[in-house]
């Protein structure tokens, strides 16, 4: 043995050692990475061919290994980390010779590539980081962050520390909007940063703020380490999560978890949201205690006057929250008894399932021990009386086709139980509502009267749809029914707008959030996954920067505007209309329908062309396209050159023996606390990209095997590398901010500046620990 070491604890070193050395030799990481993985692999190869590298492997041949296994002790989670004492045998790194490794490795790296890059299940989610760099970019090219920085220092810059409050503030908008940690880092210092210290507030407050802001990009969704991290730990989590139910003795691991093991990257965005919200709001906190502890320090500061009617207080409280409060509250309650619901009619042609129970109990005895030891004899003798019933009951109901009698007597029983108010008029109203109500709130002392109307138009739509309209009527009556209330709701709406867009936080607020909420309304939502609603973010994107830039041309951005009115219009078609033409039947109100779905259409697409054109002219849209493809290709290069090194670790048995190391420990906690200590250093010298796809596969069957929630561990995953992304000395965030910090501020008041954040991430990262609830309850919540 070599220095008194195992071959291959001399393996993992030469992989780390010429990995560290390759990334700081200044190659590109991408190339740093594959480099590393082939020249480690020489290295070893031409030890192990010398006999310089012995593995101490357990003697399977000897009485103690024998005696284990007769006591029922799997051979599995037998390894010299757990039973030091059994007799071992040396045998060299590579047992067939490191020509077979190498054959297999070109094998298995070309089987990687076309599993995870090219053609694989994960490709699509991947795309979604294509249009989330693309959307981030296009949103800071546009000058949208410097609206957003100055708007809210005209809001918060009185308060103490007003100013940094508003720096967080924006780094969570951002974050929302781009996810990207390195350009909103570099926008808020280049634009925040002087007029903080020109105002007064210390460099270390300013630094620190801006840096611990800026990586909210990697938490709160659309995050792109989430994206990358939900492809992996779907994998890693359903693979582990086998090899677990088949070690406790069952089937599969729906038999053993009573569901299945999946998770996805829109259920890891729901988890990802509280976490972030409550980062921002602990760097918020401290913010402003400490400009009440330093007001020197942190003054308030007057950032021009922000435009627009002075309101008091109380108009204020009753128009933007009583009233609006009032309105939501109303149609809740009118929900619960079935004032406002469902009108739809539809009926499936085959009946429901009958109930399984909620766990099998048609299992081995091994395999009951086991569930009972996981679920607790109480949800094992439920899930057995769940059972005794439906066996009682004759079984499990199969589905079966019902009749057209069924069928209509299905659709009446539906017509009598509606509700009088559709659920989709009810949003309708709510919309227009609180558009009228944020109105009269922005300008009380303006003419109430076109208010007035629009809100008489709104109770005129509810009144219509209980009178006139009811489950049976057709999609072409309903909206003529509904044509001139909607008009009048519409008219008043319209008013109402123009008086909130005299206000300079609504006017610079309203725009990204609709495409905020857009975006993450349709991922948490469930309506989509990542993929579409990332290039509907991106073509959004596109569309508010064209907008942005015409308006600052003095060109009227009519095409843009209208063509937002098409997509909108061409939604609601499709969600009131069956649009199908290529069936049987199809009548005239369907085809005019697909007619009108299709010319909307049409014009949303020709103004995202028209969008394209006017960026491409201003010279936005050419070096957005050119960063987008930079940052990808880095992404996708670094995941091939990963998965290279990776396999360099698996051919000598490196990802084995540090999983056998880890699972020696019997605590899971002490496991993932060491994995999360690990994951915190690591971050010093790598990116997140490389700890993603070279140290998450190997520790990932670990922690992902056990019984801890798989949205719970990514999420702390992703937290703790926000942490080491802003830890001194190598965080990343903090270069970033380096190079585009003034002179006079120094690395010195960076570090300082940063440290108190650390501490508040480790904080977050505590409180995620004790209360995991925090992670898991929007996923919970959510359909």
């Amino acid at each position: 043995m070599l220095f008194g070491l195992d071959g291959v604890e001399i393996g993992l070193i030469i992989v780390f050692v010429t990995l560290f050395a390759a990334i700081l030799s200044g190659f590109p990481v991408a190339f740093a990475i594959a480099g590393a993985g082939i020249i480690s692999f020489a290295i070893i190869a031409a030890l192990d061919s010398a006999g310089l590298l012995i593995h101490q492997a357990i003697d399977t041949s000897s009485e103690g290994y024998r005696a284990l296994v007769a006591d029922g002790v799997r051979s599995e989670t037998i390894s010299i980390f757990r039973y030091p004492d059994l007799p071992r045998v040396g045998q060299a790194l590579f047992e067939q010779g490191w020509h077979t490794a190498l054959d297999r490795n070109v094998s298995f790296i070309t089987n990687r590539i076309n599993e995870r890059v090219l053609a694989g299940p994960s490709i699509e989610t991947l795309l979604a980081v294509l249009m989330f760099v693309l959307m981030g970019i296009v949103l800071e090219r546009s000058k949208i962050a410097n609206d957003l920085l100055t708007t809210m220092a005209r809001v918060f810059g009185p308060l103490p520390g007003g100013l940094a409050v508003s720096i967080v503030v924006v780094g969570a908008f951002l974050a929302a909007s781009t996810g990207i940690v390195g350009a909103t880092v570099v926008t808020m210092g280049l634009l925040a940063l002087p007029t903080m210290l020109r105002n007064g507030y210390s460099p270390e407050l300013s630094t620190g703020v801006i840096a611990a802001s800026g990586t909210l990009g990697q938490i709160i969704p659309p995050s792109i380490v989430i994206v990358l991290l939900g492809t992996l730990a779907g994998d890693l989590y359903s693979a582990s999560q086998e090899t677990r139910a088949q070690l406790a003795g069952c089937s599969d691991a729906l038999t053993f978890l009573g569901e299945p093991a999946v998770v996805s990257v829109g259920t890891l965005f729901q988890a990802a949201l509280l976490p972030g919200i409550l980062l921002a709001v602990l760097y918020a906190v401290y913010a402003f205690v400490f400009a009440l502890l330093n007001p020197s320090k942190a003054p308030p500061v007057e950032v021009g006057a922000p435009s627009g009617e002075v309101i008091t207080r109380g108009e204020g409280l009753t128009w933007f929250l009583l009233v609006p409060a009032a309105i939501v509250a109303g149609v809740m309650l009118a929900g619960q008894v079935n004032i406002v619901g469902s009108q739809s009619l539809a009926v499936d042609r085959f009946s429901a399932a009958g109930e399984t129970a909620s766990l099998r109990t048609t299992v081995s005895d091994e395999c009951r021990a086991s569930m009972i030891e996981l679920h607790g004899q109480r949800a094992w003798d439920r899930a057995v009386a769940e059972q005794a019933a439906i066996d009682e009951a004759g079984g499990v109901t199969a589905q079966e086709r019902l009749t057209d009698e069924e069928v209509a007597e299905a659709r009446i029983a539906k017509s009598e139980n509606a509700a009088p108010i559709g659920t989709g008029i009810a949003t309708f109203a709510v919309i227009f509502a609180l558009v009228l109500a944020f109105g009269r709130g922005m300008a009380p002392t303006a003419d109430p009267m076109p208010l007035i109307g629009g809100a008489a138009g709104v109770l005129l739509l509810l009144l219509v749809d209980v009178i006139f309209i009811g489950p049976a009527t057709s999609p072409a009556a309903t909206v003529l029914w509904m044509a001139v209330p909607a008009a009048i709701a519409i008219w008043g709406c319209r008013h109402a707008a123009a008086r909130m867009a005299r206000n300079d936080l609504v006017r610079v607020i309203f725009p990204p959030l609709v495409l905020i909420v857009a975006v993450l309304g349709s991922i948490l939502g469930g309506i989509t996954n990542p993929t579409p609603a990332a290039a509907l973010g991106a073509a959004g994107a596109i569309m508010l920067a064209a907008y942005r830039k015409l308006r600052e041309e003095g060109r009227d951005p009519w095409i843009i505007a209208w063509s937002t009115y098409a997509l909108v219009a061409m939604l609601l078609i499709g969600i009131n209309f069956d649009v199908r033409i290529n069936i049987s039947g199809v009548g005239p109100v369907t085809w005019i329908a697909f007619l009108a779905a299709y010319a909307a259409f049409l014009f949303a697409l020709f103004g995202l062309l028209y969008a394209c054109w006017v960026l491409l002219r201003a010279r936005v849209l050419t070096p957005a396209v050119r960063e987008t493809a930079k940052v990808t290709s880095m992404v996708f290069t670094i995941l091939v050159a990963s998965q290279l090194l990776n396999l360099v670790v698996i051919s000598f048995g490196g990802e084995h023996y540090i999983q056998q190391f880890l699972q020696s420990f019997d605590n899971e906690f002490k496991v993932f606390l060491i994995v999360m200590i690990v994951l915190f250093v690591l971050g010093f010298v790598l990116d997140f990209l490389e700890i993603i796809y070279i140290v998450v596969p190997i520790v990932g069957p670990v922690i992902y095997g056990g019984s801890f929630d798989p949205k719970w561990v990514t999420i702390m995953i992703a937290v703790n590398l926000q942490t080491s992304f802003l830890t001194p000395p190598f965080g990343f965030a903090l270069f970033y901010l380096r190079g585009v910090a003034p002179a006079e501020v120094t690395t010195g008041h960076i570090y300082r500046g940063v440290f108190p954040f650390v501490l508040i991430q480790v904080l977050g990262l505590v409180i995620l620990w004790f209360f995991p609830g925090i992670v898991t309850i929007v996923p919970d919540l959510m359909p």
